[in-house]
């Protein structure tokens, strides 16, 4: 199982080498997948490498090859967690781990939410995935975000992990909720009421709370799910 990083790296590779016939440049990668260095780079390289996707041709400039793609991409990109891969997930809330194999649901990814410096509104479905059945069961429309940022992290939400939103305006205090500010930037934040003003509270001590007007934050979701791979 390819992380998004990784899967993103592998594509844009692939589609670089089908289109010009040599492989992107470090530099191009980094921009390609906004990365600050070149380190993060060579680390996706690597875990690529390792996991038999590419190979590094020996002696010589921009020489990758692509060995193979992922399934998912030949199938349409709806991304499945294959019964040889374990998954876990993490259902919020509840506080146990469960191993999942083959995932039972498919629901749609919403492009990525910020567990830090809220970002730019919620983009449109961008491909599906599969999620273990527990998390959807209790009916509704739900959708997945990727967590860009570290400000949940006390909470257990890693960047990088994938949560499971249940589409909802309303919300409890204590919830982790998909809030948008001023109808164009989005973050994930734990909930909390306080009077007529709505705090979004972060799980790192590094990052403030930030405290709204109720007419300034409009709910789109509350966190139900969370999916890692590893």
């Amino acid at each position: 199982m390819l992380t998004k990083k990784q899967f993103d790296l592998l594509r844009f590779i692939h589609d670089r080498i089908q289109r010009d016939g040599v492989s992107p440049s470090f530099d191009e990668m980094k921009t390609a997948l906004d990365l600050r260095s070149k380190s993060g780079i060579h680390r996706l390289i690597s875990a690529l490498e390792e996991r038999g996707f590419i190979r590094r041709l020996a002696h010589r400039a921009r020489a990758i090859e692509v060995l193979k793609m992922p399934e998912s991409v030949m199938e349409g990109r709806v991304t499945r967690f294959p019964a040889s891969v374990t998954a876990r997930a993490r259902q919020v809330g509840i506080g146990a781990e469960i191993e999942v194999g083959q995932a039972a649901s498919d629901v749609p990814v919403m492009g990525r939410i910020a567990a830090g410096t809220p970002i730019e509104a919620i983009q449109h479905a961008s491909h599906q995935i599969g999620v273990p059945s527990d998390m959807v069961r209790r009916g509704g429309e739900h959708f997945a975000l990727e967590v860009q940022g570290d400000s949940m992290i006390e909470a257990g939400i890693h960047e990088g992990d994938v949560v499971i939103v249940r589409r909802q305006a309303t919300a409890e205090t204590g919830d982790i909720v998909v809030a948008l500010i001023e109808g164009h930037e989005a973050t994930l934040k734990r909930l909390r009421k306080r009077g007529g003003a709505v705090a979004l509270e972060a799980a790192n001590p590094a990052y403030e709370t930030r405290v709204l007007g109720a007419d300034q934050v409009e709910i789109q979701g509350k966190m139900v799910g969370l999916i890692r791979t590893y």
